[in-house]
Parts: structure tokens; sequence; C-alpha cells
């Protein structure tokens, strides 16, 4: 029998009722499990409760911007593996250079197109089971070499 995975957790952090509606009438087309938060403390809050493999952050939120929320994530180490998509209607080049520093994996500008959502969405939960995969092998070579002993002989 084959083992099913969990869905992928996606958090959409938008103070927009409109756009956070939007955005999950899209995201029902792919496997996932939906949180919202309405502003960037509650986003953070999110995160430590419901653990998301990835977020779509709007920029502009009450509380604390989506600036501030990727760079707290990204700082600790506990959530910086947490792909960050920013959402927002800002799109010069300094708020992309903003969002690029504040840490985001990935950067999409408003109006949403659907099918360049659910393809980024996809791509970047790709890379996170990927990067998740890579950390948990890196782990067990660690354990393996550990049990070695020193000067021990590891089999392979």
């Amino acid at each position: 029998m084959v083992e099913m995975s969990d869905p992928n957790k996606i958090l959409v952090a938008d103070d927009n009722q409109a756009n956070v509606e939007l955005l999950e009438a899209y995201l029902a087309d792919i496997p996932c499990q939906v949180e919202v938060a309405v502003d960037g403390q509650e986003a953070l809050e999110k995160v430590d409760s419901f653990h998301p493999d990835l977020i779509l952050l709007d920029v502009m939120m009450p509380k604390l911007s989506g600036f501030e929320v990727c760079r707290k994530l990204k700082d600790n180490p506990k959530t910086s593996a947490v792909m960050v998509l920013m959402v927002t209607a800002l799109n010069e080049l300094g708020d992309i250079q903003r969002a690029v520093d504040a840490g985001t994996d990935d950067f999409l500008s408003k109006p949403v197109n659907k099918v360049e959502l659910l393809k980024r969405v996809q791509n970047m939960l790709q890379l996170k089971g990927i990067k998740d995969e890579n950390e948990r092998l890196r782990r067990y070579i660690e354990s393996m070499e550990d049990s070695s002993g020193p000067g021990g002989t590891l089999i392979v």
C-alpha cells in the first residue's frame, strides 16, 4: 500500500478579504491546506502554530509589513526554510529590491494571474520538498558518521 503524504500547507497573509478569497479560490486547484492571516503579527503567530511550507505574503499589511514579516522569518533558524512568495501591488524596482533584501524566495505582482500563481506555487513547493529531503539525508549521513565512532569504518 502506498502511503499518502500530508498535503502542503500554505499560509495566505493579506488584509484584503477580496484578495484572500481570490487566492483561496485559485489554490483550490492544488492539493493543499490553507490558513489565513489578516496582518503581519498574525502571520508570524500562524507560522508558529500552522507550520506552513509556503507563505503567500502581501507587503502592505497592518501591524507588520510583509517586508518585516519576511525578514523575521528568514532571520530565525526555526522558520528560515519556510518558502515566501510576496504577492503585492507594489512593483517598483525599489520594492522588488526590498523584498529580495528581506529574504523573499519569489515575487509576484498584483493583479495575480491564476496560471502564473499556480505554477510558482507548485515550483516553490517542489523546491521545498527537495530542500527538506536534502536536509533529512544530511542529518542521516551525520548520524551514520557519528555512529561509526572515532576512527571507525562506515560501510555504505
